[in-house]
């Protein structure tokens, strides 16, 4: 071999070792899609901080398949319209591991893009029993579903409740409405009927109005299917106008927004929400770490940080970042992760006890005796 034919053998060896080096230290990126605007944003934070942390502790065990993880965190506002062009924005990108969405609507919305992308989608929070029983093979979810709580609420409005006049109001949001739905046939089924079933038009429901029409229907208990904004007000207004029903709310108020809007009348409002993952040994790790940084990992959090350590797990079972081994591994193992030792079944939904009811005390919600 001449000299020059030997050097450029060995830069072309130098040239296939870098690449090779290149190749193991490459990123995997994980789209993050929460609402950051809009009427729940404070749902979306509990949940982006969730995955930050988990983003963390992976990275310091080697990310996914030994590749380090980055996160494109984008804006949904809850908004279906805008949540679909998030997930096209991914796809275009060549994201195709995802933790979100937050609500229903958006995740509906965006999870028949991820599904024609073979794209693999977690979410940490919606709860509608259409995202999963499509069958959609790479769509998941960590948090229960909408027809597990409205059994549970139909469920505490008869043994707590059964000789009181219940109304159940909800909104125009899948989440809402569904809920509000199920429980009511929930509630029906076990021989109790409601005394009002009624619908709001958020920010253009005249809150006075409403609360005199269940004044003066002699209303005692209030089940309210929507989010916390909307909830807040009423509880609050409702005080202030010496109404003081029995209020009860659903997954959507587990925030310490809905606190800070109804004020001292939040005391004594129930609520259906996932269990509490502070009090798994399980999370104990990750929970002194979040508290480290300042952060109660209370409401949502620790499910963003499930869906991210799910999909890390089920990475590294599988030893690849593509999107159809993780899906088939997701679908195919069992996992411990702050939720417990979990899998998820065929349709998508994890394996995790469903929902808790808890009430609300100096601006915390607790469970319930």
């Amino acid at each position: 071999m001449t000299r020059t034919r030997a050097v450029a053998a060995l830069w072309l060896a130098i040239g296939a070792l870098l690449v090779g080096a290149g190749a193991a230290c490459a990123d995997v990126t994980v789209g993050v899609a929460v609402p950051r605007t809009g009427a729940i944003a404070g749902i979306g934070e509990q949940v982006l901080q969730g995955v930050q942390a988990a983003v963390r502790d992976a990275n310091a065990r080697g990310g996914i398949a030994g590749e380090p993880i980055v996160l494109d965190v984008q804006d949904d506002a809850c908004d279906p319209g805008q949540a679909m062009a998030v997930a096209e924005r991914f796809v275009r990108a060549g994201v195709r591991l995802v933790i979100g969405h937050v609500c229903s609507s958006a995740s509906l919305a965006a999870s028949d893009v991820y599904a024609a992308a073979g794209a693999v989608m977690i979410s940490p929070a919606s709860n509608a029993a259409r995202l999963t029983d499509r069958g959609l093979p790479t769509i998941f979810r960590v948090s229960g579903r909408e027809d597990d709580q409205g059994r549970l609420s139909a469920t505490i409005l008869a043994e707590r409740f059964r000789d009181k006049k219940i109304a159940i109001l909800y909104d125009d949001t899948p989440l809402s409405r569904n809920l509000a739905e199920s429980t009511k046939a929930n509630l029906n089924k076990i021989g109790q009927n409601e005394t009002l079933f009624a619908a709001i038009v958020p920010g253009q429901t005249d809150d006075v109005a409403l609360i005199k029409r269940l004044q003066g229907a002699g209303i005692e208990v209030v089940y309210y299917g929507g989010h916390y904004q909307e909830m807040g007000k009423l509880v609050r207004k409702a005080a202030d106008a010496g109404y003081r029903p029995q209020w009860f709310g659903t997954s959507g108020i587990a925030t310490k927004e809905f606190g800070a809007l109804a004020g001292a009348a939040s005391d004594g409002v129930l609520m259906t929400f996932n269990p509490d993952l502070r009090r798994k040994p399980e999370a104990a790790a990750a929970v002194k770490a979040l508290q480290a940084d300042g952060i109660d990992p209370a409401g949502f959090t620790l499910y963003g940080y499930a869906a991210l350590q799910a999909l890390a797990e089920a990475g590294n079972f599988a030893k690849s970042t593509d999107p159809k081994a993780i899906a088939e591994t997701l679908h195919a193992e069992r996992f411990t992760l702050v939720l417990g030792n979990v899998g998820f079944d065929q349709k998508g939904d994890v394996t995790a006890p469903g929902y808790v009811l808890y009430v609300w005390r100096d601006g915390v919600f607790t469970y319930a005796n």
